[in-house]
This record gives structure tokens, C-alpha cells and sequence, in this order.
């Protein structure tokens, strides 16, 4: 995504729409002179005037150059515009769109703030540059081509009417709130930090956050108003965590007082500007009202130089929240009561990018599974048998009215592997995350090769005969390790179940069941600089529970590795997941798609799942849904004996976004 524009190139380009509606409203010239290029009402300006003798020293309104109390008018190819410069003591750079003092501005007509936006304009890759950003709203590259150019005016007003389009659409989505339990109250009295956007790619505007951050200003409701009318002040934000935004009105200075949070993606959050191309007033709070007597200067003042959200803003926020999933759609997911096979499932609800699946034989639509539509356990109809997996044949003859097939080109692909050369064979060992046992990382061994690189892995000691548990993962799978992963990356490792050569030791292991350890090299080994850090907090999926979404926290970070804990739960609870996991969302994910927050859970909760989880021990769920809440064994800190082994060394858990080697090396 763009980085955020200059406020100045913003405002002006609303400015424009602005004079455009006006007209086309046909307003009287006496309406038109109300407000002024902030949006602000003049009658306001001159109320304070009124009192200026309660205002504060702390500024002094002289020291700020004013804007005029009208802008001129300039007619071009028969279109009215207003430009925000002349000799009004302001001036746009025609290249970079930086707003300025004017006598500041470089040669005699003062079209650029510097000798580099002069001489850069003068290129015409660079011109063709500009025309291409007005018109697509992205920033200059030099491979730009030159565009037809058309009427900017009625550009930015298609996008004003596009904007209100998004505005009423956002009032009819039901958020979903949690009784009791505030994000912002949450980090603001802990200190705690969020996960930023950019570490969720999948989430909307994963991708394309671009600059947003602190100091960014923005034009919200001004709720520190006692107008009957609904308006607006400009506000900074003051702390990110991750779609939230602590704001702070402009003219509170260091004073805090009326700060609050909201979510930078919600639809009352806009960039500075929106208010002029709107019509809609921007007044100060309250509580400061009296502060200046010259409110535009104050904000001419303020907002030179600084950042905004780009223009197009609520657009890509709608554009990243329109899910290619639809309802009816048939697809193969992982059968929950036994792994080793698939089954059709209808797609019955889509939520931020999460599916709920009915499995197609449930006639009341109780039996269903839940997973964001990037998780490996789905696959388009036809998967289970290209690649030869189990797949559990539907009693259902054909179609019921309305269901189709989900298209394949819509679920995640996988990187292509060479199995040709040395590849995983049948029997050799390795270490995997139990499916169901997400906070263990255990001995397996691989129990079949499927196609396309696909492994059937089972868990040593605990498979059922009859293989029914055995599990599906991508040769590329973050969820599988090489022998001696967990040695030396100091994790736990768990031993087969009634394996009693304790501690457990690799060569040890692998003598006595006369197996091999599964090549070093065919491990995916990519690791991301994905940017997450010990203590952040974020919204993760319970996979315990799969439809539960939970307030959670990053306790260890190994390379791609992130060990998730839910807060106000047992540490036996947690889960190992992927740093690209889908089940993991930013900070304000459930507020702006409408999905159910689980908040930390209070003692009395915790308490009782306690007991239950121990009454529970004795049996093991083949339904996958997580943790089998059984308590690790404690294994002591030893390195693996054996000459025919060597280490090289294992990252810390601060030392995440590495690419350096730490799995086990054999020697030949």
C-alpha cells in the first residue's frame, strides 16, 4: 500500500470536491463563505474572538500566519476549483503536494518547495508520475505511464459518493461487543504492546498498511461538544495496537484527559479533509474552545508537514474485507472425529475471512468445523483423491439444490516440492506438533507419502491401529521439525507415550526401533522476518475450540516459531503455531469484522476448567480440536550423545527474524 499522503496534497484534492458540490447544489454564495478550507464554521472563529481575553498564553495567536478569510477562485477548461495558494501565506509544492509558508517556497512563482521538486517536475516520466498518483491514488514510480487525464473534479466526486456508499454499509454491520472487556483499558493500565497490522498478512490491510503510526492525524466526532448537531475535531493518534488507535484532540497539547480509543479502520475515522468535501463542520472540544482566538491558524500550524491517512483509505479497507468464500460452497476439510481422512463440507457463514463448515451429511447443521479460509485443512473438491488421501465417501447422491463446488483456484497453494531426488520415505522419524496437543511437540514418524509432497504423520506411542489418526502435513509445514529440533532450541520435547529410557535421547531412540531420522535438508527452513516479539498481544483462534477467538500473547519466538498463551489460562493450554498462521489476527480483528472476542477468563472460570481438564486426562479426544490437556513430561536439558551427530547453534527466543541454520546436521 501507498505510504500516507501529505495533508496538504489531501486537502486539496477535497478542496476541490468541495467547491464541486457546492455548485452543484447550487448554494448561495453567502452558504459557500461559511465554512473555510478546514471545514470550520466562521461564526465559530468569531464566537471565540468574543473571548479572547479567557484564552491561553501558552501560544500566542501571532505567532501563526492566518488564512485568508476567502481563498481565490480559479477557472480552468471550464472547471471551478479552489487552489489553496496565491498570496495567502500558503503554498503547495506542485510535485510532492508538501504544504508550506509561502515566502519559504523556492523561485519567484513558489510552485515547489525545493530546488528537487523544481527540477524533478521538469522530467516528464515525472509528470506522467504525478498524473498517474491523482488518478490512481498511489505514489509516483518511474515507470509510470503517461494517462489520458480527465476531469479531477468529477474524479473526487465519484469517490465522495463512494465514501458515503462505505459509511452507510459500515452502519448496517452489527460489531459485536465483549460485556466487560476493553482492548484499550486492557493495554493502556498493563503497558502492554499489540502486535502490529503488518505481522498479519492475511488480515485486512495486512498488506497494505503502509505508514501509519503514531503522530498520524486524523478527523473524528468531537464528543467534547454541546452543539445538537453531530461534528468533528482533528485528532492525533498517540499509541498503536493493532487496528486501535488512542487518540488525542488537537490543542489538548500534553494533557490527556479526553483521550480514547477506537479502531482506525471504523467508519467515523477519516482523513484530514474529509470534513471540507463533506460539509461537514469541524469545531474544537469544549474544554479548550476558549484556548486560541484564531483556530485556523492553529491548525495551519499544526498540520504542516504532517501525515494523514491516504485518500483512498476506507476503500482498501473495504477492498481487504471482501472474502472470495461464499455461502453454499462445497469444499474437502479434515474430518474431526478421525484425522486421517477428509469430508465434504458446505460453506455456511463467512466472518472476517473465517469459515463456518457443515459437514454435507449433517441434516441439523450441528456438526460443523471452523477455519480461516488460508488454513491447510481445506481443499477443493477432488484434493483427497489427486494425491491419494483417505476420504470419507458422502451418503449424500448429489448435490442439494444451491450448493457448487469452491473453485480451486481460490485456496491457498502450497510451494512445489521435488520429490524425485532423496525424499521422505515410510518409517523415518522426525518431530511435528500433535494435532491434538497444540502446546506439545512430539517423536513421530511418517506412515505414508502422498503426492504433491504430502505426508501422513502419526504420533509415537499414541496411534490408533487402525491409523485414524494419523495426520496430513505439507513437506513445506512449519508444523514439522527435524530430529533434534526442540535439543537445541531448548523447547520440551515429548517422548512416546510409555517410553520409559528417561530422559529421553535421540540416538537412543532411533537404534532401538531401527529407524533412520528423515534428511535435514528436506525441512523447510525459511524464516521470515515476520516481526513479532516476546509479549505482544494479539487475537488468536483457540484450536481447542475452533470457533473461539481469544485475547492472547506471544510467549516465546522460535525463528518461525511463535508458543501463543491465552491469557488468564494455564500455561498447559498453550499453542504452538506458525508465524503466517491464519489463526492469528491483530488487536481490534473481532471489533471490525463483528466477531466474538473471548476475554481473558476470570479465576472462578479457570478454576473450573482445572477441574474439568484433570477428569478429562484419563481419555484422548480423537476429535480435532487441540489440546489433549495432558501435562507434558518434564525432560531434563541434556544434548544428544552419538558421534554421528553434530549441533550448530539454536536461536534465543529474541532472535526471531534470523535466517541463520539451527536444525541437527548429520555427518556422513
Amino acid at each position: 500500500m501507498e505510504n500516507t499522503k501529505d495533508l496538504a496534497f489531501d486537502t486539496f484534492c477535497k478542496l476541490l470536491l468541495h467547491t464541486f458540490i457546492s455548485q452543484t447544489e447550487h448554494t448561495s454564495r453567502a452558504e459557500r463563505k461559511r465554512r473555510d478550507s478546514f471545514g470550520m464554521f466562521d461564526g465559530y472563529d468569531s464566537c471565540s474572538e468574543d473571548t479572547s481575553s479567557s484564552s491561553s498564553s501558552d501560544e500566542s495567536e501571532e505567532e501563526v500566519a492566518p488564512l485568508p478569510s476567502s481563498l481565490p477562485i480559479i477557472k480552468n477548461n471550464g472547471q471551478v476549483y479552489t487552489y489553496p495558494d496565491g498570496k495567502s501565506g500558503m503554498a503547495t509544492c506542485e510535485m510532492c503536494g508538501m504544504v508550506g509558508v509561502r515566502d519559504a517556497f523556492y523561485s519567484k512563482t513558489k510552485r515547489f518547495c525545493s530546488v528537487s521538486c523544481s527540477r524533478s517536475y521538469s522530467s516528464n516520466s515525472k509528470k506522467a508520475s504525478i498524473l498517474a498518483r491523482l488518478q490512481v491514488g498511489k505514489p509516483p514510480t518511474k515507470k509510470a505511464k503517461v494517462l489520458q487525464k480527465q476531469p479531477l473534479v468529477a474524479k473526487l466526486a465519484a469517490y465522495a459518493q463512494y465514501q458515503a456508499t462505505l459509511q452507510n454499509q459500515a452502519k448496517t454491520k452489527a460489531a459485536v461487543p465483549v460485556e466487560g472487556f476493553s482492548w484499550g483499558n486492557y493495554i493502556n493500565s498493563n503497558s502492554f504492546t499489540a502486535a502490529p497490522v503488518t505481522c498479519f498478512k492475511h488480515a485486512p490491510m495486512g498488506t497494505c498498511w503502509g505508514d501509519i503510526s503514531e503522530g498520524v492525524r486524523v478527523e473524528v466526532p468531537n464528543t467534547d461538544c454541546s452543539l445538537p448537531t453531530k461534528v468533528f475535531w482533528i485528532a492525533g493518534i498517540v499509541k498503536l495496537a493493532g487496528y486501535n488507535a488512542l487518540l488525542r484532540y488537537e490543542g489538548f497539547e500534553n494533557d490527556s484527559s479526553l483521550d480514547f480509543w477506537c479502531n482506525v479502520c471504523g467508519s467515523d475515522i477519516h482523513p484530514v479533509g474529509w470534513c471540507a468535501t463533506s460539509g461537514k463542520p469541524l469545531v474544537p472540544p469544549r474544554t479548550i474552545q476558549h484556548k486560541y482566538t484564531n483556530w485556523k491558524a492553529f491548525l495551519v500550524k499544526r498540520l504542516t508537514g504532517a501525515k494523514t491517512l491516504p485518500p483512498d483509505f476506507s476503500q482498501k479497507v473495504s477492498e481487504s474485507m471482501q472474502y472470495p468464500f461464499k455461502t453454499s460452497m462445497r469444499v474437502e476439510v479434515v474430518d474431526k472425529t478421525h484425522l486421517c481422512r477428509t469430508r465434504v463440507a458446505v460453506v455456511e457463514s463467512v466472518i472476517g475471512g473465517r469459515l463456518r463448515l457443515v459437514y454435507e451429511e449433517s441434516e441439523d447443521k450441528t456438526d460443523d468445523f471452523w477455519c480461516h479460509m488460508y488454513s491447510p485443512l481445506i481443499h477443493h473438491i477432488g484434493w483427497s483423491r489427486s494425491i491419494g488421501h483417505r476420504f470419507k465417501r458422502s451418503d449424500i447422491t448429489k448435490k442439494q439444490d444451491g450448493h457448487f463446488d469452491a473453485p480451486p483456484h481460490l485456496f491457498m497453494k502450497v510451494k512445489e516440492v521435488d520429490a524425485a531426488g532423496e525424499w521422505f520415505k515410510e518409517g523415518m522419524k522426525l518431530e511435528a506438533i500433535d494435532p491434538l496437543n497444540l502446546s506439545a511437540i512430539c517423536v513421530a514418524t511418517i506412515r505414508k507419502v502422498l503426492a504433491d509432497g504430502y505426508l501422513m504423520i502419526g504420533i509415537d506411542g499414541s496411534e490408533a491401529a487402525d491409523g485414524s489418526d494419523w495426520f496430513c502435513y505439507h513437506a513445506t509445514s512449519p508444523s514439522i521439525f527435524p530430529v533434534g529440533f526442540c535439543e537445541i532450541n531448548m523447547i520440551e520435547l515429548t517422548p512416546p507415550r510409555g517410553y520409559t529410557k528417561l530422559p529421553f535421547k535421540w540416538f537412543d531412540y532411533l537404534r532401538e526401533t531401527d529407524s533412520i531420522a528423515a534428511p535435514v535438508k528436506l525441512f523447510n527452513k525459511e524464516v521470515p522476518n515476520h516481526g513479532f516479539h516476546v509479549g505482544m498481544k494479539l487475537e488468536a483462534v483457540d484450536l481447542m475450540e475452533p470457533r473461539l477467538v481469544c485475547v492472547a500473547t506471544v510467549t516465546r519466538i522460535i525463528h518461525r516459531l511463535l508458543r501463543i498463551h491465552f491469557d488468564g489460562w494455564e500455561d498447559e493450554y498453550d499453542q504452538w503455531v506458525d508465524c503466517e498462521s491464519p489463526d492469528l489476527y491483530p488487536v481490534g480483528w473481532c471489533q471490525l469484522t463483528g466477531y466474538q472476542l473471548q476475554p481473558p477468563a476470570p479465576q472462578s472460570s479457570r478454576d473450573s476448567q482445572s477441574s474439568s481438564s484433570k477428569q478429562k486426562k484419563k481419555a484422548k479426544s480423537q476429535q480435532y480440536k487441540g489440546h489433549k490437556k495432558m501435562t507434558s513430561l518434564q525432560l531434563k536439558e541434556e544434548l544428544l550423545d552419538g558421534e554421528e551427530y553434530s549441533f550448530l547453534q539454536g536461536a534465543s527466543d529474541q532472535e526471531s527474524n534470523g535466517s541463520a541454520s539451527y536444525y541437527i546436521k548429520q555427518e556422513p
